[in-house]
């Protein structure tokens, strides 16, 4: 299912620096000759030469990246730097049609529904996480209640940034929820192809079996971009954002929507260096 991010001001996204991750010098020219070769390059290379201004310790820090990431390994005599969060950089979505209407999937097209209705909750959740074990995809079964809270917590804020663990420090990931699914892009992605940025993760809730008190949860997830340890570290971030259990984090949740200017994403760094999600 294609999606369409709505067009958002991105006062807080460009207020954003990553002054706290640690770069190498590195031959930044060889790394942006190497940029440019990239079939994508001529027609983004306006909106990345407005990333460089904007966000230019970003940049840099992508470059370097990349410019790591095509050095010998023997020669380095280390593994090669991630430079998964690049190429959601210059890897654009189709250009979507405005009248293009979005509906949400349906269970019985993943699953056969007819198989569990005689089942109760705790033996379709056996089922459900069985069914997705050798499947490169994320899953959960959400009790009913708990996932209409947090529904009700997505309508009044719709969008969220959460902080992702890479090996050079944290990368932002930005999520917009529309209907029962909830869309992740990743930040640097959506500041250059703004509504064409491609997602990197798409959950999805499926409320058949709302009679049986659960919601299935099923998230699929770009493999260039994230791996199945990062997927499920943003699905529980979500989570605890946006069930209201912990005052702390509900308040930076209506913060971010309420007032963006004052919005501080060092917060959210200090909110998971408290917990262990993966």
């Amino acid at each position: 299912m294609a999606f369409c991010l709505k067009r958002l001001k991105l006062n807080i996204f460009t207020q954003i620096n990553l002054r706290h991750i640690m770069t190498t010098p590195i031959n930044c020219e060889k790394a942006m000759e190497n940029l440019q070769k990239n079939p994508y390059f001529e027609k983004y290379a306006e909106r990345i030469a407005a990333l460089q201004k904007t966000s230019p310790e970003e940049f840099l820090k992508k470059l370097q990246e990349q410019s790591k990431s095509q050095e010998s390994p023997v020669k380095k005599g280390l593994t090669s730097v991630d430079t998964r969060q690049f190429s959601s950089v210059l890897n654009p979505k189709e250009n979507l049609q405005s009248n293009v209407s979005i509906e949400d999937k349906k269970l019985d097209t993943i699953f056969k529904t007819e198989l569990v209705k005689d089942k109760d909750a705790s033996e379709i959740q056996v089922i459900w996480e069985e069914y997705h074990k050798d499947k490169d995809v994320i899953c959960a079964t959400i009790p009913l209640q708990l996932y209409e809270n947090m529904r009700l917590r997505t309508k009044d804020n719709p969008t969220f940034l959460f902080p992702l663990p890479r090996a050079q420090g944290f990368e932002f990931i930005m999520c917009q929820t529309f209907g029962h699914s909830v869309h992740f892009t990743p930040l640097l992605a959506y500041q250059v192809h703004k509504e064409n940025a491609p997602e990197c993760l798409t959950m999805t809730h499926y409320t058949e079996l709302a009679d049986k008190d659960i919601v299935l949860m099923r998230g699929d997830y770009d493999k260039n971009v994230l791996d199945g340890q990062e997927a499920q570290c943003l699905a529980n971030q979500f989570q605890m954002y946006y069930n209201g259990k912990d005052a702390e984090k509900l308040n930076l949740l209506k913060s971010f929507t309420i007032s963006p200017q004052s919005f501080n994403h060092m917060d959210l760094i200090a909110q998971l260096e408290k917990i262990t999600l993966i």
